[in-house]
């Protein structure tokens, strides 16, 4: 007899397509609670870049792992695994659907897609040995090291790869080979908002960056480089990143408004492909 599993709807897409929206409508439909699966909405003070959705906008419903560390954490995702998990079984237990919603594909991967990564503690001087490559050179040793993986990663950010390369040199084995599935958790449902072709996805882009300049994008990437300085997680966001740029005099300021509407919309096919290899939704755009 098959024990049955606990509900779980997850809500994923790219940025932008109206993910909160229609997070914000499940909760309300189906007695729920809402649990971030967003790298960057965990930490504090990153608000107007990465379209935190703020208390208004929340409309009452509880919103879980926003604004739990400070940006100086290097927040991995074997914590927000522990996490998101704690938070999952606190919802269950009051009588209400955990909705988990976001853009990061890995949280997903690892929470509902029922893959395990090995816990590796970091190695800091390993990894300021990496970041001196360029990121061309570590994809290639990636390459030689673990050619699944870097299948997987080859279109990520340089700091993933980092992270790739540091377990594989760890463990003295390719990741792919102890990154395994292990017997699923929960029984998940999964959504993606509905989005007519990539041209209204991009469209939607370009408008969301022009509202952020609206909601003060320059003096919160001002404030937030006063309090920070220049740690990583601050300067590798998309968001602020471009509008370093144009403080540090580099770009005018439209030149660091198209970067950060092309960076944007990368990202966003990044994350369309990440999302497409989830058989349970229907993308066609």
């Amino acid at each position: 007899m098959s024990i049955e599993k606990p509900k779980v709807i997850a809500i994923v897409g790219p940025t932008a397509s109206g993910k909160t929206a229609m997070s914000i409508e499940f909760a309300k439909k189906y007695n729920g609670e809402i649990i971030s699966a967003d790298s960057r909405l965990v930490y504090k003070g990153f608000d107007i870049a990465t379209a935190k959705p703020t208390l208004e906008e929340r409309e009452g419903i509880p919103h879980y792992l926003i604004d739990i560390v400070e940006p100086e954490f290097d927040y991995s995702v074997g914590n927000y695994y522990d996490d998101a998990k704690l938070v999952i079984d606190k919802i269950i237990q009051k009588g209400k659907i955990p909705i988990i919603v976001g853009g990061t594909g890995l949280y997903f991967r690892i929470l509902l897609e029922n893959y395990d990564l090995p816990r590796v503690a970091p190695n800091y001087e390993l990894r300021e040995m990496l970041d001196i490559k360029e990121k061309d050179e570590l994809l290639q040793e990636l390459r030689e090291l673990d050619k699944l993986t870097y299948e997987r990663l080859k279109d990520s950010n340089k700091r993933r790869i980092i992270r790739a390369l540091e377990v594989i040199k760890i463990l003295a084995c390719p990741l792919s080979e102890v990154s395994i599935q292990k017997e699923p958790e929960y029984d998940v449902e999964w959504h993606i908002p509905k989005i007519n072709s990539r041209e209204e996805l991009y469209d939607r882009i370009n408008k969301r960056v022009d509202i952020m300049l609206e909601k003060g994008l320059i003096d919160e990437t001002k404030n937030l480089l006063k309090k920070h300085g220049r740690i990583k997680n601050f300067t590798e966001t998309i968001g602020y990143k471009e509008i370093l740029s144009f403080l540090d005099g580099e770009t005018s300021l439209s030149e660091a408004v198209d970067k950060l509407k092309q960076h944007t919309r990368n990202y966003a096919k990044r994350q369309l492909t990440w999302f497409r290899k989830n058989p349970d939704l229907n993308i066609n755009y």
